[in-house]
């Protein structure tokens, strides 16, 4: 029994009525890889090749008075085994979990209280708060380094309360969350005003939703807020560590280091090493400067192992 064309099943002809997909161009391609082409160029000159040729120089033992001698992971072992470096990461891990926790909870604060404002007093707000931004690290170094003197504004503040004075840089315990302080204040504009883009970008059908089922505010902000927050929040949390991290003028402005390398950060150990003429300082500190930077890969890389990153979609 023959079937007549008008018999056919239709998911027959919708295949073959179907438009084919349309392939991209080969013009089209290349215009895309010439819109990238400049950035391309310039993270290899500048980004890719350094890193490339800084591990090969890192396989010498490079001394100002004679030449190059090749001696492969050697230097590697060197600061592996050298107990001021894993001492001077630890520093930096304590000033990260000092600064960025903080300063990302003040932030929040900060960024929803001016969504609640008028738009003319948000811009002021917001113009405010980002002036930190635009202050010299060195200028906010010296500013808290008067703040924190015997007579300084801090102490005064404590013989209002009958307490202190305290040697707020002299002390071991003291002098890194005495730094960590204007370390929270340079980054809180920046941090605010991200945060408040993302909290923008929320509707506020959501809240509205949530306020006639009964929600507080910490049920709004632990069921809302933060979820759809998370991926900026995954932002500033890996940025944010990385440029603790990787902290040098503060701690070298303000203590050098001390009080008893108390301070001295990583990327400071690695200036120290540099510049305290030795003769193979130039090797020794370009290796630890690569570990560094494999650490804080290996870091970024854990953090987003172990927080997944979503779109949120608004509904």
């Amino acid at each position: 029994m023959s079937i007549t064309a008008d018999q056919q099943p239709r998911t027959m002809l919708g295949a073959a009525e179907a438009p084919a997909v349309k392939r991209s161009r080969p013009r089209d391609d290349l215009t895309a890889y010439l819109m990238i082409a400049p950035m391309v160029i310039l993270l290899g000159i500048f980004v890719m090749w350094p890193l490339v040729y800084a591990f090969y120089l890192s396989g010498f033992e490079i001394s100002f008075y004679q030449a190059p001698e090749f001696v492969g992971l050697q230097f590697y072992r060197y600061v592996l085994e050298d107990e001021r470096f894993w001492a001077s990461l630890g520093v930096g891990l304590y000033y990260a979990v000092l600064v960025v926790p903080a300063g990302m909870f003040v932030s929040l604060l900060i960024a929803s209280f001016i969504k609640t404002l008028s738009v003319r007093m948000a811009s002021f707000l917001k113009t405010t708060i980002y002036v930190p931004a635009v202050v010299s690290t060195v200028v906010a170094s010296v500013l808290f380094v008067f703040i924190y003197q015997d007579q300084g504004l801090a102490n005064w503040l404590l013989g209002l309360l009958n307490a202190g004075p305290v040697a707020w840089l002299n002390s071991p315990a003291l002098a890194l969350p005495a730094i960590a302080v204007p370390g929270i204040w340079l980054g809180l504009g920046l941090t605010t005003l991200i945060m408040l883009a993302g909290l923008l970008d929320i509707p506020d059908s959501y809240y509205e939703s949530a306020r006639l089922d009964g929600a507080s505010f910490v049920q709004r902000t632990w069921y809302i807020t933060l979820p759809l927050l998370k991926n900026v929040l995954l932002y500033l949390f890996v940025t944010g560590t990385v440029a603790a991290l990787q902290m040098l003028d503060l701690p070298l402005i303000m203590t050098n280091g001390g009080p008893v390398n108390a301070t001295t950060t990583p990327n400071l150990f690695i200036f120290n090493t540099f510049r305290d003429g030795s003769e193979y300082s130039v090797s020794f500190s370009l290796t630890a400067a690569l570990l560094l930077f494999l650490v804080l890969g290996g870091i970024s890389a854990l953090v987003f192992r172990l927080i997944s990153s979503e779109k949120a979609i608004d509904g």
